[in-house]
């Protein structure tokens, strides 16, 4: 595949045989990942900046990792030692920083679709690492490698989508990535949190657990998004966890060999209970590992 994009802002911006392409290349990667020299020099002399507005482990980390494994140099960014702190704005803040010699910017921020906005006026590549709660592009694409993976199709699976999908940049993007590859995709929630709009973006809405997982090849849980709720969506956490807490027993409604899947950070015993989260159900620390492969597989299209 040759990458003619100067940005993944959205999973609109690939094709179905681009997505392929990039997880037949995150295979490869994932042999690199396991050698005992985690290093190759194919992207060496390419520069990328990191550039976090927004806590983040799992999505940063993996970049970090993915960019050192490909020998990429990194600059890491903090909102709180920057010049942020004196008033210069964000736009500033990044034409500064790319006047230093970076390649591609890896950004997270707290405004759904400032990426659109800003890439008017950045010549450097840019990859979304998650804004607002628009979409989270490279999670989705980590999300359809490791079902892949699994179950050697994405085409007719039954994908049931659990949480708080209202606040879910990943709920967005794995939406349009699952339509994209042939899925059929069951929302569940409270009313609160799964607004009757989501049906627009041709998905089933439920809000009873037992019907939305029955027969489901994939039950995805999404965390409460307390931090960025304004005000209250359900009367009170034990009583989200009784009506849609992914518990053992409730994964009978589902197919045999379904698959459990979280993005992270997990909320035990609120939206998913120790028993699932660590089960042989769960493919949870796959997404994780998988991560990586991805990101890494997409740096390289993009500067290659």
């Amino acid at each position: 595949m040759k990458w003619d994009r100067k940005y993944l802002l959205s999973i609109d911006d690939l094709s179905v045989e681009d997505i392929y392409e990039i997880f037949q290349t995150a295979k490869s990667m994932k042999e690199i990942i396991k050698r005992p020299i985690k290093k190759v020099p194919t992207l060496r002399g390419k520069n990328v900046c990191l550039l976090f507005y927004e806590p983040s482990t799992r999505t940063r980390m993996s970049f970090e990792n993915a960019c050192k494994f490909l020998s990429i140099d990194t600059i890491s960014f903090s909102r709180e030692t920057s010049s942020l702190k004196k008033g210069e704005t964000f736009l500033d803040t990044l034409l500064n920083i790319e006047k230093m010699g970076v390649d591609l910017f890896v950004i997270r921020h707290s405004s759904s679709g400032i990426l659109h906005y800003i890439r008017k006026f950045i010549n450097s590549k840019i990859v979304n690492g998650g804004d607002g709660t628009n979409e989270h592009p490279t999670q989705a694409l980590l999300d359809g490698f490791t079902i892949l993976e699994n179950k050697n199709r994405i085409e007719s699976l039954k994908i049931t989508i659990v949480g708080d999908i209202l606040h879910s940049r990943v709920a967005r993007s794995n939406i349009r990535l699952f339509k994209k590859l042939g899925a059929y995709i069951v929302l569940c929630g409270p009313p609160t949190l799964l607004p009757k709009e989501f049906e627009n973006m041709g998905v089933e809405i439920s809000y009873n657990l037992k019907e939305a997982i029955d027969n489901a090849d994939v039950i995805y849980v999404l965390r409460l998004q307390l931090e960025r709720q304004s005000s209250n969506f359900f009367p009170t956490v034990r009583e989200y966890n009784e009506l849609f807490g992914i518990k053992k027993d409730i994964l009978k409604y589902a197919k045999k060999d379904v698959i459990i899947m979280h993005p992270g950070p997990m909320n035990r015993g609120v939206e998913i209970d120790s028993d699932v989260a660590d089960s042989n159900y769960s493919l949870i620390l796959n997404q994780v590992e998988n991560g990586v492969a991805i990101r890494m597989s997409i740096l390289y299209y993009m500067l290659v």
